[in-house]
């Protein structure tokens, strides 16, 4: 599918934006499924004042949508219309620690690649981070956890931008952490994220990292083309459990399948569209809710439009 030129109707004022922007680009190599439509318009600012100044000019009748890493995101075979914005580069990626262990962090930086600097620097209480796939802005968006921790229990705050392009600082109680979940409007990016961390030996932390690794690796398809945990874990309750209960684990549905490792994510096999993945799924959760009457909800975004021609009724939603 192809979109028509935004950036030719836009005007001259894009000229004077120093990101990247690019018409009907494919992202779906920016994604971990690696499948769906192009972006209308994708951007790549350059830093903080140049995302303000494209979106202080972007007409507010133009949709808006963030990616990050692409490591929890299904993007459906139409495409997304719009602009979509991906912060990256050394801008949105810098670490600041000072003598307190207070840590200043872009939000572009991949939370495997923060845990791992930090424990270089000695700065303890970031280790889960090593089990997550996805960036910062991801973490702060869906207050981002694992083995037993989550990233809002060491946030003392973030900044984000707004439609408008105005910052906001935002406080622990703003972002309204809950499980993952936030209560910051979707509109906002998030640019930055302060934590408070702790004195730590460098050998200890790598040897904590070096066991979520390990466990990683023996327990999740880490090799294969994912989107992470597919559903939320419903009170007191595995998802991968109830999956693997309905009888899914191995199950394909065109080229997509429930891995044989952890019923909790879909795999693309190598020809999956992003129609036989979100299906897939939705035939999880109805039979899912059939057998035990447990309503199992996303956790992998899906964001975009259906392939001409193509939908999915969502079973519960």
């Amino acid at each position: 599918m192809m979109f028509a030129d935004l950036l030719e109707e836009l005007g001259d004022w894009t000229g004077k934006v120093r990101g990247r922007l690019s018409s009907n680009f494919d992202i779906a190599g920016f994604t971990w499924f690696r499948v769906g439509g192009p972006a209308q318009l994708f951007f790549n600012p350059a830093d903080e004042a140049d995302l303000s100044y494209f979106l202080k000019h972007l007409p507010e009748n133009i949709p808006v949508t963030t990616i990050g890493l692409g490591s929890n995101l299904l993007v459906r075979d139409g495409g997304i219309e719009g602009v979509v914005i991906r912060l990256s580069g050394k801008a949105f990626s810098s670490v600041e620690v000072d003598d307190d262990y207070v840590v200043r962090v872009g939000s572009a930086m991949p939370d495997m690649r923060f845990a791992q600097q930090m424990a270089r620097q000695g700065v303890g209480g970031f280790a889960f981070y090593k089990g997550i796939p996805g960036s910062i802005g991801g973490a702060l968006r869906m207050n981002a956890g694992a083995h037993g921790d989550e990233t809002k229990r060491r946030l003392l705050g973030a900044r984000a931008m707004d439609r408008q392009g105005d910052i906001h600082k935002l406080t622990p109680d703003d972002l309204g952490h809950g499980y993952r979940s936030c209560s910051v409007p979707a509109s906002y990016i998030f640019t930055e994220a302060t934590y408070q961390g702790e004195a730590g030996d460098p050998d200890v932390l790598k040897d904590e990292m070096d066991e979520v690794s390990a466990y990683r690796e023996e327990n999740q398809p880490t090799k294969e083309r994912t989107g992470g945990s597919t559903f939320r874990n419903p009170d007191g309750m595995s998802a991968w459990k109830l999956v693997d209960e309905a009888g899914f684990r191995g199950f394909s549905l065109g080229g997509a399948q429930v891995s044989p490792k952890h019923t909790n994510f879909l795999i693309n096999t190598g020809d999956a569209t992003a129609d036989d993945i979100e299906r897939l799924g939705e035939t999880i959760r109805q039979k899912v809710r059939a057998m035990t009457g447990v309503s199992l909800h996303w956790e992998i975004k899906r964001i975009g439009a259906f392939a001409e021609g193509k939908t999915i009724t969502p079973f519960l939603d």
